[in-house]
Protein backbone atom coordinates (compact mmCIF):
# COMPACT_ATOMS: atom_id res chain seq x y z
CA UNK A 1 0.00 0.00 0.00
CA UNK A 2 2.92 2.31 0.92
CA UNK A 3 4.81 1.51 -2.38
CA UNK A 4 1.63 2.23 -4.60
CA UNK A 5 1.25 5.51 -2.92
CA UNK A 6 4.54 6.71 -4.00
CA UNK A 7 4.18 5.80 -7.07
CA UNK A 8 0.82 7.80 -7.29
CA UNK A 9 2.30 11.27 -5.42
CA UNK A 10 5.69 10.94 -7.78
CA UNK A 11 2.96 11.10 -10.97
CA UNK A 12 1.04 13.84 -9.56
CA UNK A 13 4.08 15.62 -8.93
CA UNK A 14 5.12 15.21 -12.39
CA UNK A 15 1.65 16.31 -13.52
CA UNK A 16 2.11 19.53 -11.81
CA UNK A 17 4.86 20.09 -14.00
CA UNK A 18 2.74 20.69 -16.76
CA UNK A 19 2.95 23.40 -19.45
CA UNK A 20 1.73 26.63 -19.17
CA UNK A 21 1.52 29.17 -22.37
CA UNK A 22 4.13 26.76 -23.91
CA UNK A 23 6.79 26.62 -21.03
CA UNK A 24 7.57 24.35 -18.20
CA UNK A 25 5.72 26.44 -14.95
CA UNK A 26 8.22 27.12 -12.00
CA UNK A 27 6.84 24.63 -8.93
CA UNK A 28 7.02 27.51 -6.62
CA UNK A 29 5.35 30.38 -8.75
CA UNK A 30 2.27 27.59 -8.43
CA UNK A 31 2.44 27.45 -4.65
CA UNK A 32 2.55 31.13 -4.80
CA UNK A 33 -0.50 31.43 -6.71
CA UNK A 34 -2.32 28.35 -4.91
CA UNK A 35 -1.36 30.74 -1.44
CA UNK A 36 -2.81 33.57 -3.16
CA UNK A 37 -5.69 32.46 -4.39
CA UNK A 38 -6.35 31.31 -0.92
CA UNK A 39 -6.00 34.18 0.82
CA UNK A 40 -8.58 35.99 -1.37
CA UNK A 41 -10.57 33.26 -0.69
CA UNK A 42 -10.09 33.32 3.04
CA UNK A 43 -11.23 37.47 2.79
CA UNK A 44 -14.69 36.50 1.22
CA UNK A 45 -16.99 36.47 4.69
CA UNK A 46 -19.68 38.24 6.00
CA UNK A 47 -17.99 40.31 8.21
CA UNK A 48 -15.92 41.49 5.46
CA UNK A 49 -17.55 41.50 2.35
CA UNK A 50 -21.35 41.05 3.16
CA UNK A 51 -22.80 40.82 -0.21
CA UNK A 52 -20.15 39.51 -2.21
CA UNK A 53 -20.32 36.80 0.73
CA UNK A 54 -24.31 36.45 0.12
CA UNK A 55 -24.37 36.19 -3.25
CA UNK A 56 -21.32 33.73 -3.84
CA UNK A 57 -23.15 31.73 -0.64
CA UNK A 58 -27.11 31.87 -3.35
CA UNK A 59 -25.52 30.77 -6.38
CA UNK A 60 -23.25 27.85 -4.50
CA UNK A 61 -26.59 26.81 -2.86
CA UNK A 62 -27.88 27.37 -6.95
CA UNK A 63 -24.64 24.97 -8.27
CA UNK A 64 -24.94 22.21 -5.56
CA UNK A 65 -29.01 21.99 -6.04
CA UNK A 66 -28.60 21.47 -9.92
CA UNK A 67 -26.00 18.79 -9.57
CA UNK A 68 -27.99 17.07 -6.71
CA UNK A 69 -31.14 17.29 -9.12
CA UNK A 70 -28.77 15.72 -11.98
CA UNK A 71 -27.74 12.80 -9.83
CA UNK A 72 -31.46 12.07 -9.28
CA UNK A 73 -32.74 12.82 -12.41
CA UNK A 74 -30.52 9.97 -13.40
CA UNK A 75 -31.06 7.71 -11.17
CA UNK A 76 -35.06 7.87 -11.51
CA UNK A 77 -35.00 4.17 -10.83
CA UNK A 78 -34.33 4.97 -6.93
CA UNK A 79 -36.43 7.99 -6.65
CA UNK A 80 -39.68 5.82 -7.57
CA UNK A 81 -38.86 3.48 -5.42
CA UNK A 82 -38.25 5.46 -2.81
CA UNK A 83 -41.62 7.56 -3.14
CA UNK A 84 -43.42 4.29 -3.30
CA UNK A 85 -41.57 3.27 0.39
CA UNK A 86 -42.46 6.75 1.73
CA UNK A 87 -46.35 6.31 0.28
CA UNK A 88 -46.55 3.06 2.38
CA UNK A 89 -45.02 3.81 5.45
CA UNK A 90 -47.35 7.40 4.90
CA UNK A 91 -50.66 5.28 4.70
CA UNK A 92 -49.28 3.17 7.85
CA UNK A 93 -48.66 6.11 9.81
CA UNK A 94 -52.34 7.27 9.37
CA UNK A 95 -54.73 4.82 9.24
CA UNK A 96 -56.41 3.95 12.01
CA UNK A 97 -56.15 0.06 13.55
CA UNK A 98 -54.74 -1.86 15.78
CA UNK A 99 -51.22 -1.86 14.38
CA UNK A 100 -51.02 2.38 15.56
CA UNK A 101 -49.46 1.32 18.97
CA UNK A 102 -46.21 -0.50 17.28
CA UNK A 103 -46.06 2.14 15.03
CA UNK A 104 -45.75 5.24 17.62
CA UNK A 105 -43.34 2.94 19.52
CA UNK A 106 -41.21 2.67 16.68
CA UNK A 107 -42.27 6.56 15.70
CA UNK A 108 -40.82 7.69 19.44
CA UNK A 109 -37.86 5.43 18.83
CA UNK A 110 -37.62 6.58 15.09
CA UNK A 111 -36.78 10.42 16.58
CA UNK A 112 -35.34 9.10 19.34
CA UNK A 113 -32.20 7.68 17.50
CA UNK A 114 -32.35 10.15 14.49
CA UNK A 115 -32.05 13.30 16.82
CA UNK A 116 -28.85 11.77 18.31
CA UNK A 117 -27.37 10.33 15.55
CA UNK A 118 -28.06 14.06 13.82
CA UNK A 119 -26.61 16.21 16.77
CA UNK A 120 -23.49 14.08 16.26
CA UNK A 121 -23.31 13.82 12.15
CA UNK A 122 -23.36 18.23 13.11
CA UNK A 123 -20.66 17.63 15.42
CA UNK A 124 -18.11 16.34 12.89
CA UNK A 125 -19.31 16.67 9.35
CA UNK A 126 -16.97 19.16 7.47
CA UNK A 127 -19.69 22.39 7.11
CA UNK A 128 -16.93 25.55 7.89
CA UNK A 129 -16.97 24.28 11.10
CA UNK A 130 -18.28 21.42 13.84
CA UNK A 131 -21.28 22.40 15.75
CA UNK A 132 -19.95 21.53 19.49
CA UNK A 133 -22.98 19.30 20.42
CA UNK A 134 -21.85 17.46 22.98
CA UNK A 135 -20.83 20.38 24.60
CA UNK A 136 -24.52 21.98 23.90
CA UNK A 137 -26.76 18.70 23.82
CA UNK A 138 -25.41 15.41 25.12
CA UNK A 139 -22.93 16.52 27.71
CA UNK A 140 -25.40 18.89 29.91
CA UNK A 141 -28.29 15.59 29.38
CA UNK A 142 -25.79 13.38 31.09
CA UNK A 143 -25.47 15.98 33.61
CA UNK A 144 -28.69 16.05 34.32
CA UNK A 145 -29.90 12.26 34.66
CA UNK A 146 -27.12 12.20 36.88
CA UNK A 147 -27.99 14.65 39.07
CA UNK A 148 -31.66 13.36 39.19
CA UNK A 149 -30.34 10.11 39.75
CA UNK A 150 -28.21 11.04 43.15
CA UNK A 151 -31.58 13.06 43.80
CA UNK A 152 -34.44 10.53 43.27
CA UNK A 153 -32.01 7.87 43.93
CA UNK A 154 -33.16 5.95 40.91
CA UNK A 155 -32.94 6.15 37.55
CA UNK A 156 -36.48 5.01 36.68
CA UNK A 157 -37.89 7.95 35.39
CA UNK A 158 -41.19 8.45 34.15
CA UNK A 159 -41.62 8.06 31.10
CA UNK A 160 -43.70 10.34 29.23
CA UNK A 161 -41.95 12.70 30.23
CA UNK A 162 -38.72 11.25 30.62
CA UNK A 163 -36.78 12.12 28.32
CA UNK A 164 -37.99 15.48 27.51
CA UNK A 165 -38.38 16.30 31.30
CA UNK A 166 -37.09 14.50 34.37
CA UNK A 167 -38.90 13.95 37.42
CA UNK A 168 -38.14 11.45 40.36
CA UNK A 169 -40.73 8.07 40.23
CA UNK A 170 -43.25 8.51 42.79
CA UNK A 171 -41.76 5.35 44.88
CA UNK A 172 -38.84 6.67 47.44
CA UNK A 173 -35.74 5.17 46.34
CA UNK A 174 -33.27 3.28 48.60
CA UNK A 175 -30.55 5.64 49.62
CA UNK A 176 -26.79 4.92 47.75
CA UNK A 177 -28.16 2.51 45.61
CA UNK A 178 -26.84 4.60 42.61
CA UNK A 179 -24.05 3.23 40.91
CA UNK A 180 -21.86 4.55 38.41
CA UNK A 181 -22.67 1.41 35.85
CA UNK A 182 -26.55 2.53 36.45
CA UNK A 183 -26.25 5.85 35.17
CA UNK A 184 -23.82 5.00 32.42
CA UNK A 185 -26.79 2.72 31.07
CA UNK A 186 -29.06 4.97 31.53
CA UNK A 187 -27.73 7.34 28.75
CA UNK A 188 -26.18 4.71 26.97
CA UNK A 189 -28.62 4.74 23.97
CA UNK A 190 -28.23 8.48 23.99
CA UNK A 191 -24.76 8.28 23.78
CA UNK A 192 -23.79 5.99 21.48
CA UNK A 193 -26.40 7.31 18.44
CA UNK A 194 -24.10 10.33 18.71
CA UNK A 195 -21.49 8.30 18.19
CA UNK A 196 -22.73 6.70 15.75
CA UNK A 197 -23.57 10.19 14.23
CA UNK A 198 -20.12 11.59 14.81
CA UNK A 199 -18.60 8.47 12.62
CA UNK A 200 -20.80 9.38 9.58
CA UNK A 201 -19.95 12.64 9.86
CA UNK A 202 -16.07 11.74 9.51
CA UNK A 203 -16.93 9.74 5.52
CA UNK A 204 -16.79 12.95 3.67
CA UNK A 205 -13.06 13.65 3.84
CA UNK A 206 -12.46 9.82 3.24
CA UNK A 207 -14.79 9.60 0.16
CA UNK A 208 -13.19 12.88 -1.62
CA UNK A 209 -9.38 11.72 -0.83
CA UNK A 210 -10.51 8.37 -2.15
CA UNK A 211 -12.54 9.30 -5.33
CA UNK A 212 -9.47 11.93 -5.96
CA UNK A 213 -6.74 8.84 -5.70
CA UNK A 214 -8.97 6.96 -8.08
CA UNK A 215 -9.87 9.39 -10.72
CA UNK A 216 -6.40 10.74 -10.53
CA UNK A 217 -7.84 14.32 -10.63
CA UNK A 218 -6.53 17.72 -8.58
CA UNK A 219 -8.80 17.63 -5.64
CA UNK A 220 -10.86 20.75 -4.87
CA UNK A 221 -10.65 20.37 -1.00
CA UNK A 222 -7.78 22.49 0.59
CA UNK A 223 -7.23 19.88 3.08
CA UNK A 224 -6.41 17.59 1.08
CA UNK A 225 -4.31 19.97 -0.93
CA UNK A 226 -2.28 20.28 2.69
CA UNK A 227 -2.25 17.07 3.16
CA UNK A 228 -0.34 16.51 -0.30
CA UNK A 229 1.98 19.01 0.82
CA UNK A 230 2.81 17.45 3.98
CA UNK A 231 3.85 14.57 2.29
CA UNK A 232 6.19 16.19 0.05
CA UNK A 233 7.67 18.15 2.56
CA UNK A 234 7.38 15.25 5.56
CA UNK A 235 11.19 15.65 5.81
CA UNK A 236 11.27 19.56 6.52
CA UNK A 237 8.53 19.77 9.08
CA UNK A 238 9.85 21.34 12.30
CA UNK A 239 6.53 22.92 14.03
CA UNK A 240 4.75 20.93 15.94
CA UNK A 241 1.42 20.72 14.30
CA UNK A 242 3.23 19.64 11.38
CA UNK A 243 4.92 17.02 13.63
CA UNK A 244 1.68 15.79 15.18
CA UNK A 245 -0.12 15.51 11.52
CA UNK A 246 2.66 12.97 10.06
CA UNK A 247 2.27 11.09 13.31
CA UNK A 248 -1.16 10.67 12.74
CA UNK A 249 -0.47 9.64 9.21
CA UNK A 250 2.19 7.46 10.12
CA UNK A 251 -0.10 5.98 12.52
CA UNK A 252 -3.03 5.02 10.42
CA UNK A 253 -0.44 4.01 7.48
CA UNK A 254 1.71 1.62 8.88
CA UNK A 255 -0.88 -0.03 12.00
CA UNK A 256 -4.07 -0.01 10.01
CA UNK A 257 -7.45 -0.74 11.43
CA UNK A 258 -6.01 -0.62 15.23
CA UNK A 259 -4.16 2.97 14.78
CA UNK A 260 -7.33 3.96 12.99
CA UNK A 261 -8.99 2.52 16.17
CA UNK A 262 -6.48 4.49 18.11
CA UNK A 263 -7.71 8.01 16.73
CA UNK A 264 -11.21 7.52 16.85
CA UNK A 265 -10.63 6.35 20.06
CA UNK A 266 -9.90 9.75 21.69
CA UNK A 267 -10.20 13.28 21.66
CA UNK A 268 -8.68 14.18 18.61
CA UNK A 269 -8.66 17.11 16.24
CA UNK A 270 -6.69 15.74 14.09
CA UNK A 271 -9.29 13.05 12.97
CA UNK A 272 -10.22 14.44 9.65
CA UNK A 273 -6.51 13.86 8.65
CA UNK A 274 -7.19 9.83 9.25
CA UNK A 275 -9.68 9.86 7.10
CA UNK A 276 -7.74 11.68 3.72
CA UNK A 277 -4.84 9.49 4.94
CA UNK A 278 -7.10 6.32 4.57
CA UNK A 279 -8.85 7.77 1.73
CA UNK A 280 -5.67 8.58 -0.23
CA UNK A 281 -4.36 5.16 0.52
CA UNK A 282 -7.09 3.41 -0.46
CA UNK A 283 -7.72 1.66 3.00
CA UNK A 284 -11.46 -0.41 2.40
CA UNK A 285 -14.12 1.49 3.98
CA UNK A 286 -15.45 -1.18 6.14
CA UNK A 287 -11.82 -1.71 7.93
CA UNK A 288 -12.05 2.72 8.22
CA UNK A 289 -15.42 3.08 9.26
CA UNK A 290 -15.57 0.01 11.88
CA UNK A 291 -12.70 1.25 13.64
CA UNK A 292 -14.30 4.79 13.19
CA UNK A 293 -17.62 3.36 14.38
CA UNK A 294 -16.02 1.13 17.42
CA UNK A 295 -13.94 4.45 18.66
CA UNK A 296 -16.33 7.15 18.23
CA UNK A 297 -19.23 5.17 19.38
CA UNK A 298 -17.77 2.37 21.93
CA UNK A 299 -14.54 3.51 23.25
CA UNK A 300 -14.83 7.32 23.29
CA UNK A 301 -18.49 8.00 23.99
CA UNK A 302 -17.26 5.60 27.14
CA UNK A 303 -14.88 7.65 28.18
CA UNK A 304 -16.53 11.09 28.46
CA UNK A 305 -19.84 9.42 29.11
CA UNK A 306 -17.61 8.49 32.87
CA UNK A 307 -15.72 11.88 32.59
CA UNK A 308 -19.61 13.82 32.49
CA UNK A 309 -20.84 11.49 35.58
CA UNK A 310 -17.90 11.85 37.43
CA UNK A 311 -17.65 15.78 37.63
CA UNK A 312 -21.41 15.87 38.06
CA UNK A 313 -21.84 13.50 40.64
CA UNK A 314 -23.21 14.40 43.92
CA UNK A 315 -19.90 15.02 46.37
CA UNK A 316 -18.28 16.66 43.13
CA UNK A 317 -21.06 18.90 42.77
CA UNK A 318 -21.03 19.70 46.40
CA UNK A 319 -17.33 20.32 46.51
CA UNK A 320 -17.50 22.88 43.36
CA UNK A 321 -19.87 24.95 44.76
CA UNK A 322 -18.08 24.87 48.45
CA UNK A 323 -14.90 25.84 46.60
CA UNK A 324 -17.01 28.55 44.37
CA UNK A 325 -17.60 30.02 48.06
CA UNK A 326 -14.41 30.59 49.05
CA UNK A 327 -13.00 32.82 46.26
CA UNK A 328 -11.84 35.83 48.57
CA UNK A 329 -14.35 38.27 48.22
CA UNK A 330 -16.51 37.60 45.32
CA UNK A 331 -17.18 34.32 46.79
CA UNK A 332 -20.25 34.08 48.39
CA UNK A 333 -22.06 36.14 45.51
CA UNK A 334 -21.22 33.92 43.27
CA UNK A 335 -22.13 30.83 45.02
CA UNK A 336 -25.76 31.93 45.85
CA UNK A 337 -26.68 31.43 42.47
CA UNK A 338 -25.38 28.06 41.70
CA UNK A 339 -27.18 27.23 45.35
CA UNK A 340 -30.40 28.49 43.67
CA UNK A 341 -29.93 27.11 40.82
CA UNK A 342 -29.48 23.76 42.63
CA UNK A 343 -32.35 24.11 44.59
CA UNK A 344 -34.84 24.72 41.66
CA UNK A 345 -33.41 21.46 39.89
CA UNK A 346 -34.34 19.34 43.24
CA UNK A 347 -37.69 20.86 43.31
CA UNK A 348 -38.53 20.27 40.09
CA UNK A 349 -37.56 17.03 40.30
CA UNK A 350 -40.32 16.07 43.29
CA UNK A 351 -43.02 17.88 41.25
CA UNK A 352 -42.57 21.47 43.32
CA UNK A 353 -42.06 23.82 40.46
CA UNK A 354 -44.84 25.73 40.78
CA UNK A 355 -43.30 27.34 44.03
CA UNK A 356 -41.70 29.81 41.99
CA UNK A 357 -38.42 29.92 40.05
CA UNK A 358 -35.49 30.82 41.96
CA UNK A 359 -33.36 34.33 40.31
CA UNK A 360 -30.30 32.17 40.00
CA UNK A 361 -32.53 29.76 38.12
CA UNK A 362 -33.11 32.46 35.32
CA UNK A 363 -29.78 33.90 35.18
CA UNK A 364 -27.97 30.85 34.63
CA UNK A 365 -30.37 29.79 31.96
CA UNK A 366 -30.49 32.48 30.52
CA UNK A 367 -27.01 32.50 29.92
CA UNK A 368 -26.45 28.73 28.66
CA UNK A 369 -29.77 29.58 26.05
CA UNK A 370 -27.92 32.69 24.95
CA UNK A 371 -24.70 29.86 25.07
CA UNK A 372 -26.45 27.86 22.37
CA UNK A 373 -27.83 30.51 20.38
CA UNK A 374 -24.01 32.38 19.44
CA UNK A 375 -23.01 28.79 18.85
CA UNK A 376 -25.61 28.01 16.37
CA UNK A 377 -25.55 31.32 14.58
CA UNK A 378 -21.75 31.01 14.51
CA UNK A 379 -22.06 27.40 12.87
CA UNK A 380 -24.72 29.22 9.97
CA UNK A 381 -22.40 31.64 9.60
CA UNK A 382 -19.34 29.19 9.10
CA UNK A 383 -21.76 27.39 6.63
CA UNK A 384 -22.10 30.51 4.48
CA UNK A 385 -18.96 31.50 4.12
CA UNK A 386 -17.39 28.16 3.58
CA UNK A 387 -20.19 28.00 0.52
CA UNK A 388 -19.52 31.47 -0.62
CA UNK A 389 -15.55 30.47 -0.42
CA UNK A 390 -16.50 27.25 -2.29
CA UNK A 391 -17.76 29.23 -5.50
CA UNK A 392 -14.71 31.50 -5.40
CA UNK A 393 -12.95 28.76 -5.81
CA UNK A 394 -15.04 28.16 -8.60
CA UNK A 395 -14.47 31.29 -10.40
CA UNK A 396 -10.64 31.03 -9.61
CA UNK A 397 -10.70 27.33 -11.46
CA UNK A 398 -12.59 28.39 -14.35
CA UNK A 399 -10.60 31.77 -14.81
CA UNK A 400 -6.97 29.52 -14.48
CA UNK A 401 -8.32 27.08 -17.17
CA UNK A 402 -8.96 29.85 -19.30
CA UNK A 403 -5.65 31.54 -19.19
CA UNK A 404 -4.58 28.25 -20.02
CA UNK A 405 -6.19 27.60 -23.53
CA UNK A 406 -5.20 31.08 -24.27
Amino acid sequence: MAENGKNCDQRRVAMNKEQYNGNFTDPSSLSEKKRRDREERQNIVLWRQPLVTLQYFSLEFLVILKEWTSKLWHRQSIVVSFLLLLAVLTATYYVEGSHQKYVQRIEKQFLLYAYWIGLGILSSVGLGTGLHTFLLYLGPHIASVTLAAYECNSVNFPEPPYPDQIICPDGEGIEGAISLWSIISKVRIEACMWGIGTAIGELPPYFMARAARLSGAEPDDEEYQEFEEMLEHAEAAQDFASRAKLAVQNLVQKVGFFGILACASIPNPLFDLAGITCGHFLVPFWTFFGATLIGKAIIKMHIQKIFVIITFSKHIVEQMVAFIGAVPGIGPSLQKPFQEYLEAQRQKLHHKSEMGTPQGENWLSWLFEKLVVIMVCYFILSIINSMAQSYAKRIQQRLNSEEKTK
